[in-house]
């Protein structure tokens, strides 16, 4: 199935056209600088852009930086807060002229890592981790999605555990890759101990360079970086769609 996938991020939105049955580009992606303020009405602007780009009628699944459970923003921690309550479907859906779906970025993320990535086979509990400005998770048991977990939000030495370990601690505080993995791996095994998973899969932009952390992880479980990298957003919003058909 053609479907086309469209990544939101904090300061791009990407899309292509991606075929589901095997994770492929059909076309090269197509990239907009997201507007500041990025609020609802000029995002979805911004995503009608990139259809219109591909001159696109069909499906549209977009990948987004917040919680949705049933295509509705509940929360802002990395986004502009007027998007809280808004029906992203219906603004999308609007916007595009297609019918369009609407899923959390990592959950997005998951997906594809799940059916082509580093996930592709593995029936455990596993938990894929987009490691940014922030920290998403996607977790998954017999590679069925549990849908808007907000792991990157448990309390760890008295804070949120994004403040604490994300990409952006580690820049803000200039920290050593090698003392930032003592902070992530700290996280990882509150992970552990809370939900025991089989595999943990390190997404988003620290993931490229796994070879200058992960050897200091002491975490039980097999942790390894995820494959599909920056293309992992679109392609598993485009799974969402599918999914959704």
């Amino acid at each position: 199935m053609e479907i086309l996938g469209i990544d939101i991020g904090g300061s791009g939105i990407k899309g292509a056209l991606i075929n589901t049955e095997n994770g492929k580009f059909l076309a090269e992606r197509y990239r907009i600088p997201t507007p500041q303020p990025a609020t609802p009405e000029v995002v979805a602007k911004t995503v009608a852009k990139v259809a219109q780009h591909f001159n696109w009628q069909g499906p549209v699944g977009c990948g987004f930086p917040a919680l949705i459970p049933g295509g509705i923003v509940r929360n802002a921690s990395n986004i502009d807060e007027s998007w809280i309550g808004t029906d992203a479907i219906r603004l999308f859906t609007k916007t595009t002229g297609c019918a369009t779906t609407v899923v959390n970025d990592a959950d997005a993320a998951g997906l594809a890592e799940m059916k082509f990535g580093a996930g592709k086979g593995q029936k455990g509990v596993v938990i894929l981790i987009t490691i940014g400005t922030g920290l998403g998770t996607a977790m998954f048991t017999k590679g069925e999605l549990l849908p808007n977990t907000e792991f990157g939000h448990i309390i760890l030495k008295g804070m949120i555990a994004e403040h604490y370990a994300s990409d952006a601690a580690r820049e803000e505080e200039n920290l050593s890759w090698k003392k930032w993995a003592k902070r992530f791996n700290k996280y990882l095994l509150r992970l552990e101990e809370l939900l025991w998973p089989d595999l943990i899969i390190l997404g988003g932009g620290a993931s490229k360079k796994s070879e200058k952390f992960m050897r200091y992880f002491t975490v039980g479980a097999k942790v390894v970086p995820a494959r599909l990298l920056n293309h992992a957003g679109i392609i598993g919003a485009a799974l969402s769609a599918e999914n959704a058909q």
